[in-house]
């Protein structure tokens, strides 16, 4: 005799199997999507947007009220570390005409390294400072730098620059910010003990470390974690939907770091990426990563556009570049096309010497 619960089990078994089967086929093609092929990308409307006869460098670009904001350092002494250094910031309608919004050095100190963050309701650029003072120092003694931020609310009146908390013996870089609160990469010496030889030489870079700092005000910062526990250099972030922060940063001569860490933001998975990228930029472009920076290549220096793929890094676009060049910014248009920046050495004076410049280019998709 055939129970009577058999055909109602097994249209219940059926159900499920097909159900599952529809969970496994919508997951297959989320993960098909989100594997999709980066697209080809074209180079466009390349155009130096300044150059005032000194060295123009280290930039930065974002989007806030409607407006393009470019953000680099000028100084008449070159790439130098120098009190003479000043950084300045630009903003445009339409990415095409620009116009000097703001320029602002510190006393005693070398202004550099310039990086935007939306907080709040504030725009604020970040600059990392080293000291020079009356001795005019010409190499940079880490233990005193100390990062400065000014900001502005509207984008016509801005604050004057002010020392953050929490950043003394501290190289400020790139900012980033995620569930109301702000993060700052600092990069500094373990324990606070530069290597010898003198701060400024390659060697020791094992005792640098790259921190993450966090901010309710974006101005007073406290120790989160490390991007990099040993040779800590520059790094790029950003913050995924649901909150996993990713970075890349610069390591060696022939590699870069990326890494992984989900909230609170205190232990790290790290992977190493082939090749080298200084200066990096990391952003999110049409659901793809997008790294930017130098890259070593037979012909020289070149500020180089990149997808980061898992762990692969695949070149995509060779910005025009050469000698000092890199430290992009990348921002999207409304429309889908991408706007990058970056500085180079590549182009001459009527004297025949090179001169050091801020470029943009428009990205556009195949």
């Amino acid at each position: 005799m055939k129970s009577p619960l058999i055909p109602s089990v097994r249209r219940t078994a059926r159900s499920l199997f097909l159900s599952l089967a529809c969970s496994l086929a919508a997951f297959g093609g989320l993960a098909s999507a989100s594997a999709a092929t980066p697209p080809t990308v074209r180079v466009e409307n390349i155009r130096r947007v300044f150059h005032n006869g000194e060295h123009n460098a280290f930039t930065d670009l974002i989007r806030w009220k409607g407006k393009f904001w470019l953000a680099f350092r000028s100084c008449p002494e070159g790439h130098q570390v120098s009190q003479k250094a000043s950084v300045i910031i630009l903003s445009s309608e339409d990415a095409k005409t620009w116009q000097q919004v703001n320029q602002f050095s510190v006393p005693g100190r070398d202004t550099r390294d310039p990086h935007f963050l939306i907080f709040g309701d504030k725009l604020f650029v970040y600059s990392g400072t080293a000291y020079v003072g009356k001795e005019n120092i010409r190499t940079t003694e880490w233990n005193a730098h100390l990062g400065y931020a000014t900001w502005t609310t509207d984008g016509a009146k801005w604050a004057e620059p002010k020392a953050l908390e929490g950043t003394y013996g501290h190289y400020i870089w790139r900012a980033a910010a995620h569930g109301g609160k702000a993060y700052l990469v600092a990069r500094r010496w373990q324990n606070w003990e530069a290597p010898s030889p003198a701060p400024g030489s390659k060697a020791g870079r094992d005792t640098m470390q790259a921190a993450l700092l966090e901010s309710d005000d974006g101005l007073r910062w406290r120790f989160r974690s490390f991007f990099q526990e040993t040779q800590g250099n520059e790094t790029s972030f950003l913050f995924e939907p649901n909150g996993e922060l990713i970075s890349v940063s610069r390591a060696t001569m022939t590699s870069s770091v990326l890494g992984h860490s989900k909230p609170p933001y205190q232990k790290w998975t790290r992977e190493t990426l082939d090749g080298f990228i200084g200066g990096p930029v990391l952003a999110k472009w049409g659901g793809h990563l997008l790294v930017g920076g130098r890259r070593v290549t037979p012909q020289g220096p070149r500020t180089t556009l990149l997808w980061l793929e898992g762990t692969q890094l695949k070149p995509f676009a060779e910005l025009p570049s050469d000698g000092d060049n890199s430290y992009p910014g990348f921002v999207e248009y409304k429309d889908g096309r991408g706007l990058v920046s970056w500085y180079s050495t590549h182009e001459k004076g009527a004297d025949g010497k090179p001169f050091t410049a801020i470029y943009l280019a428009d990205l556009v998709k195949n």
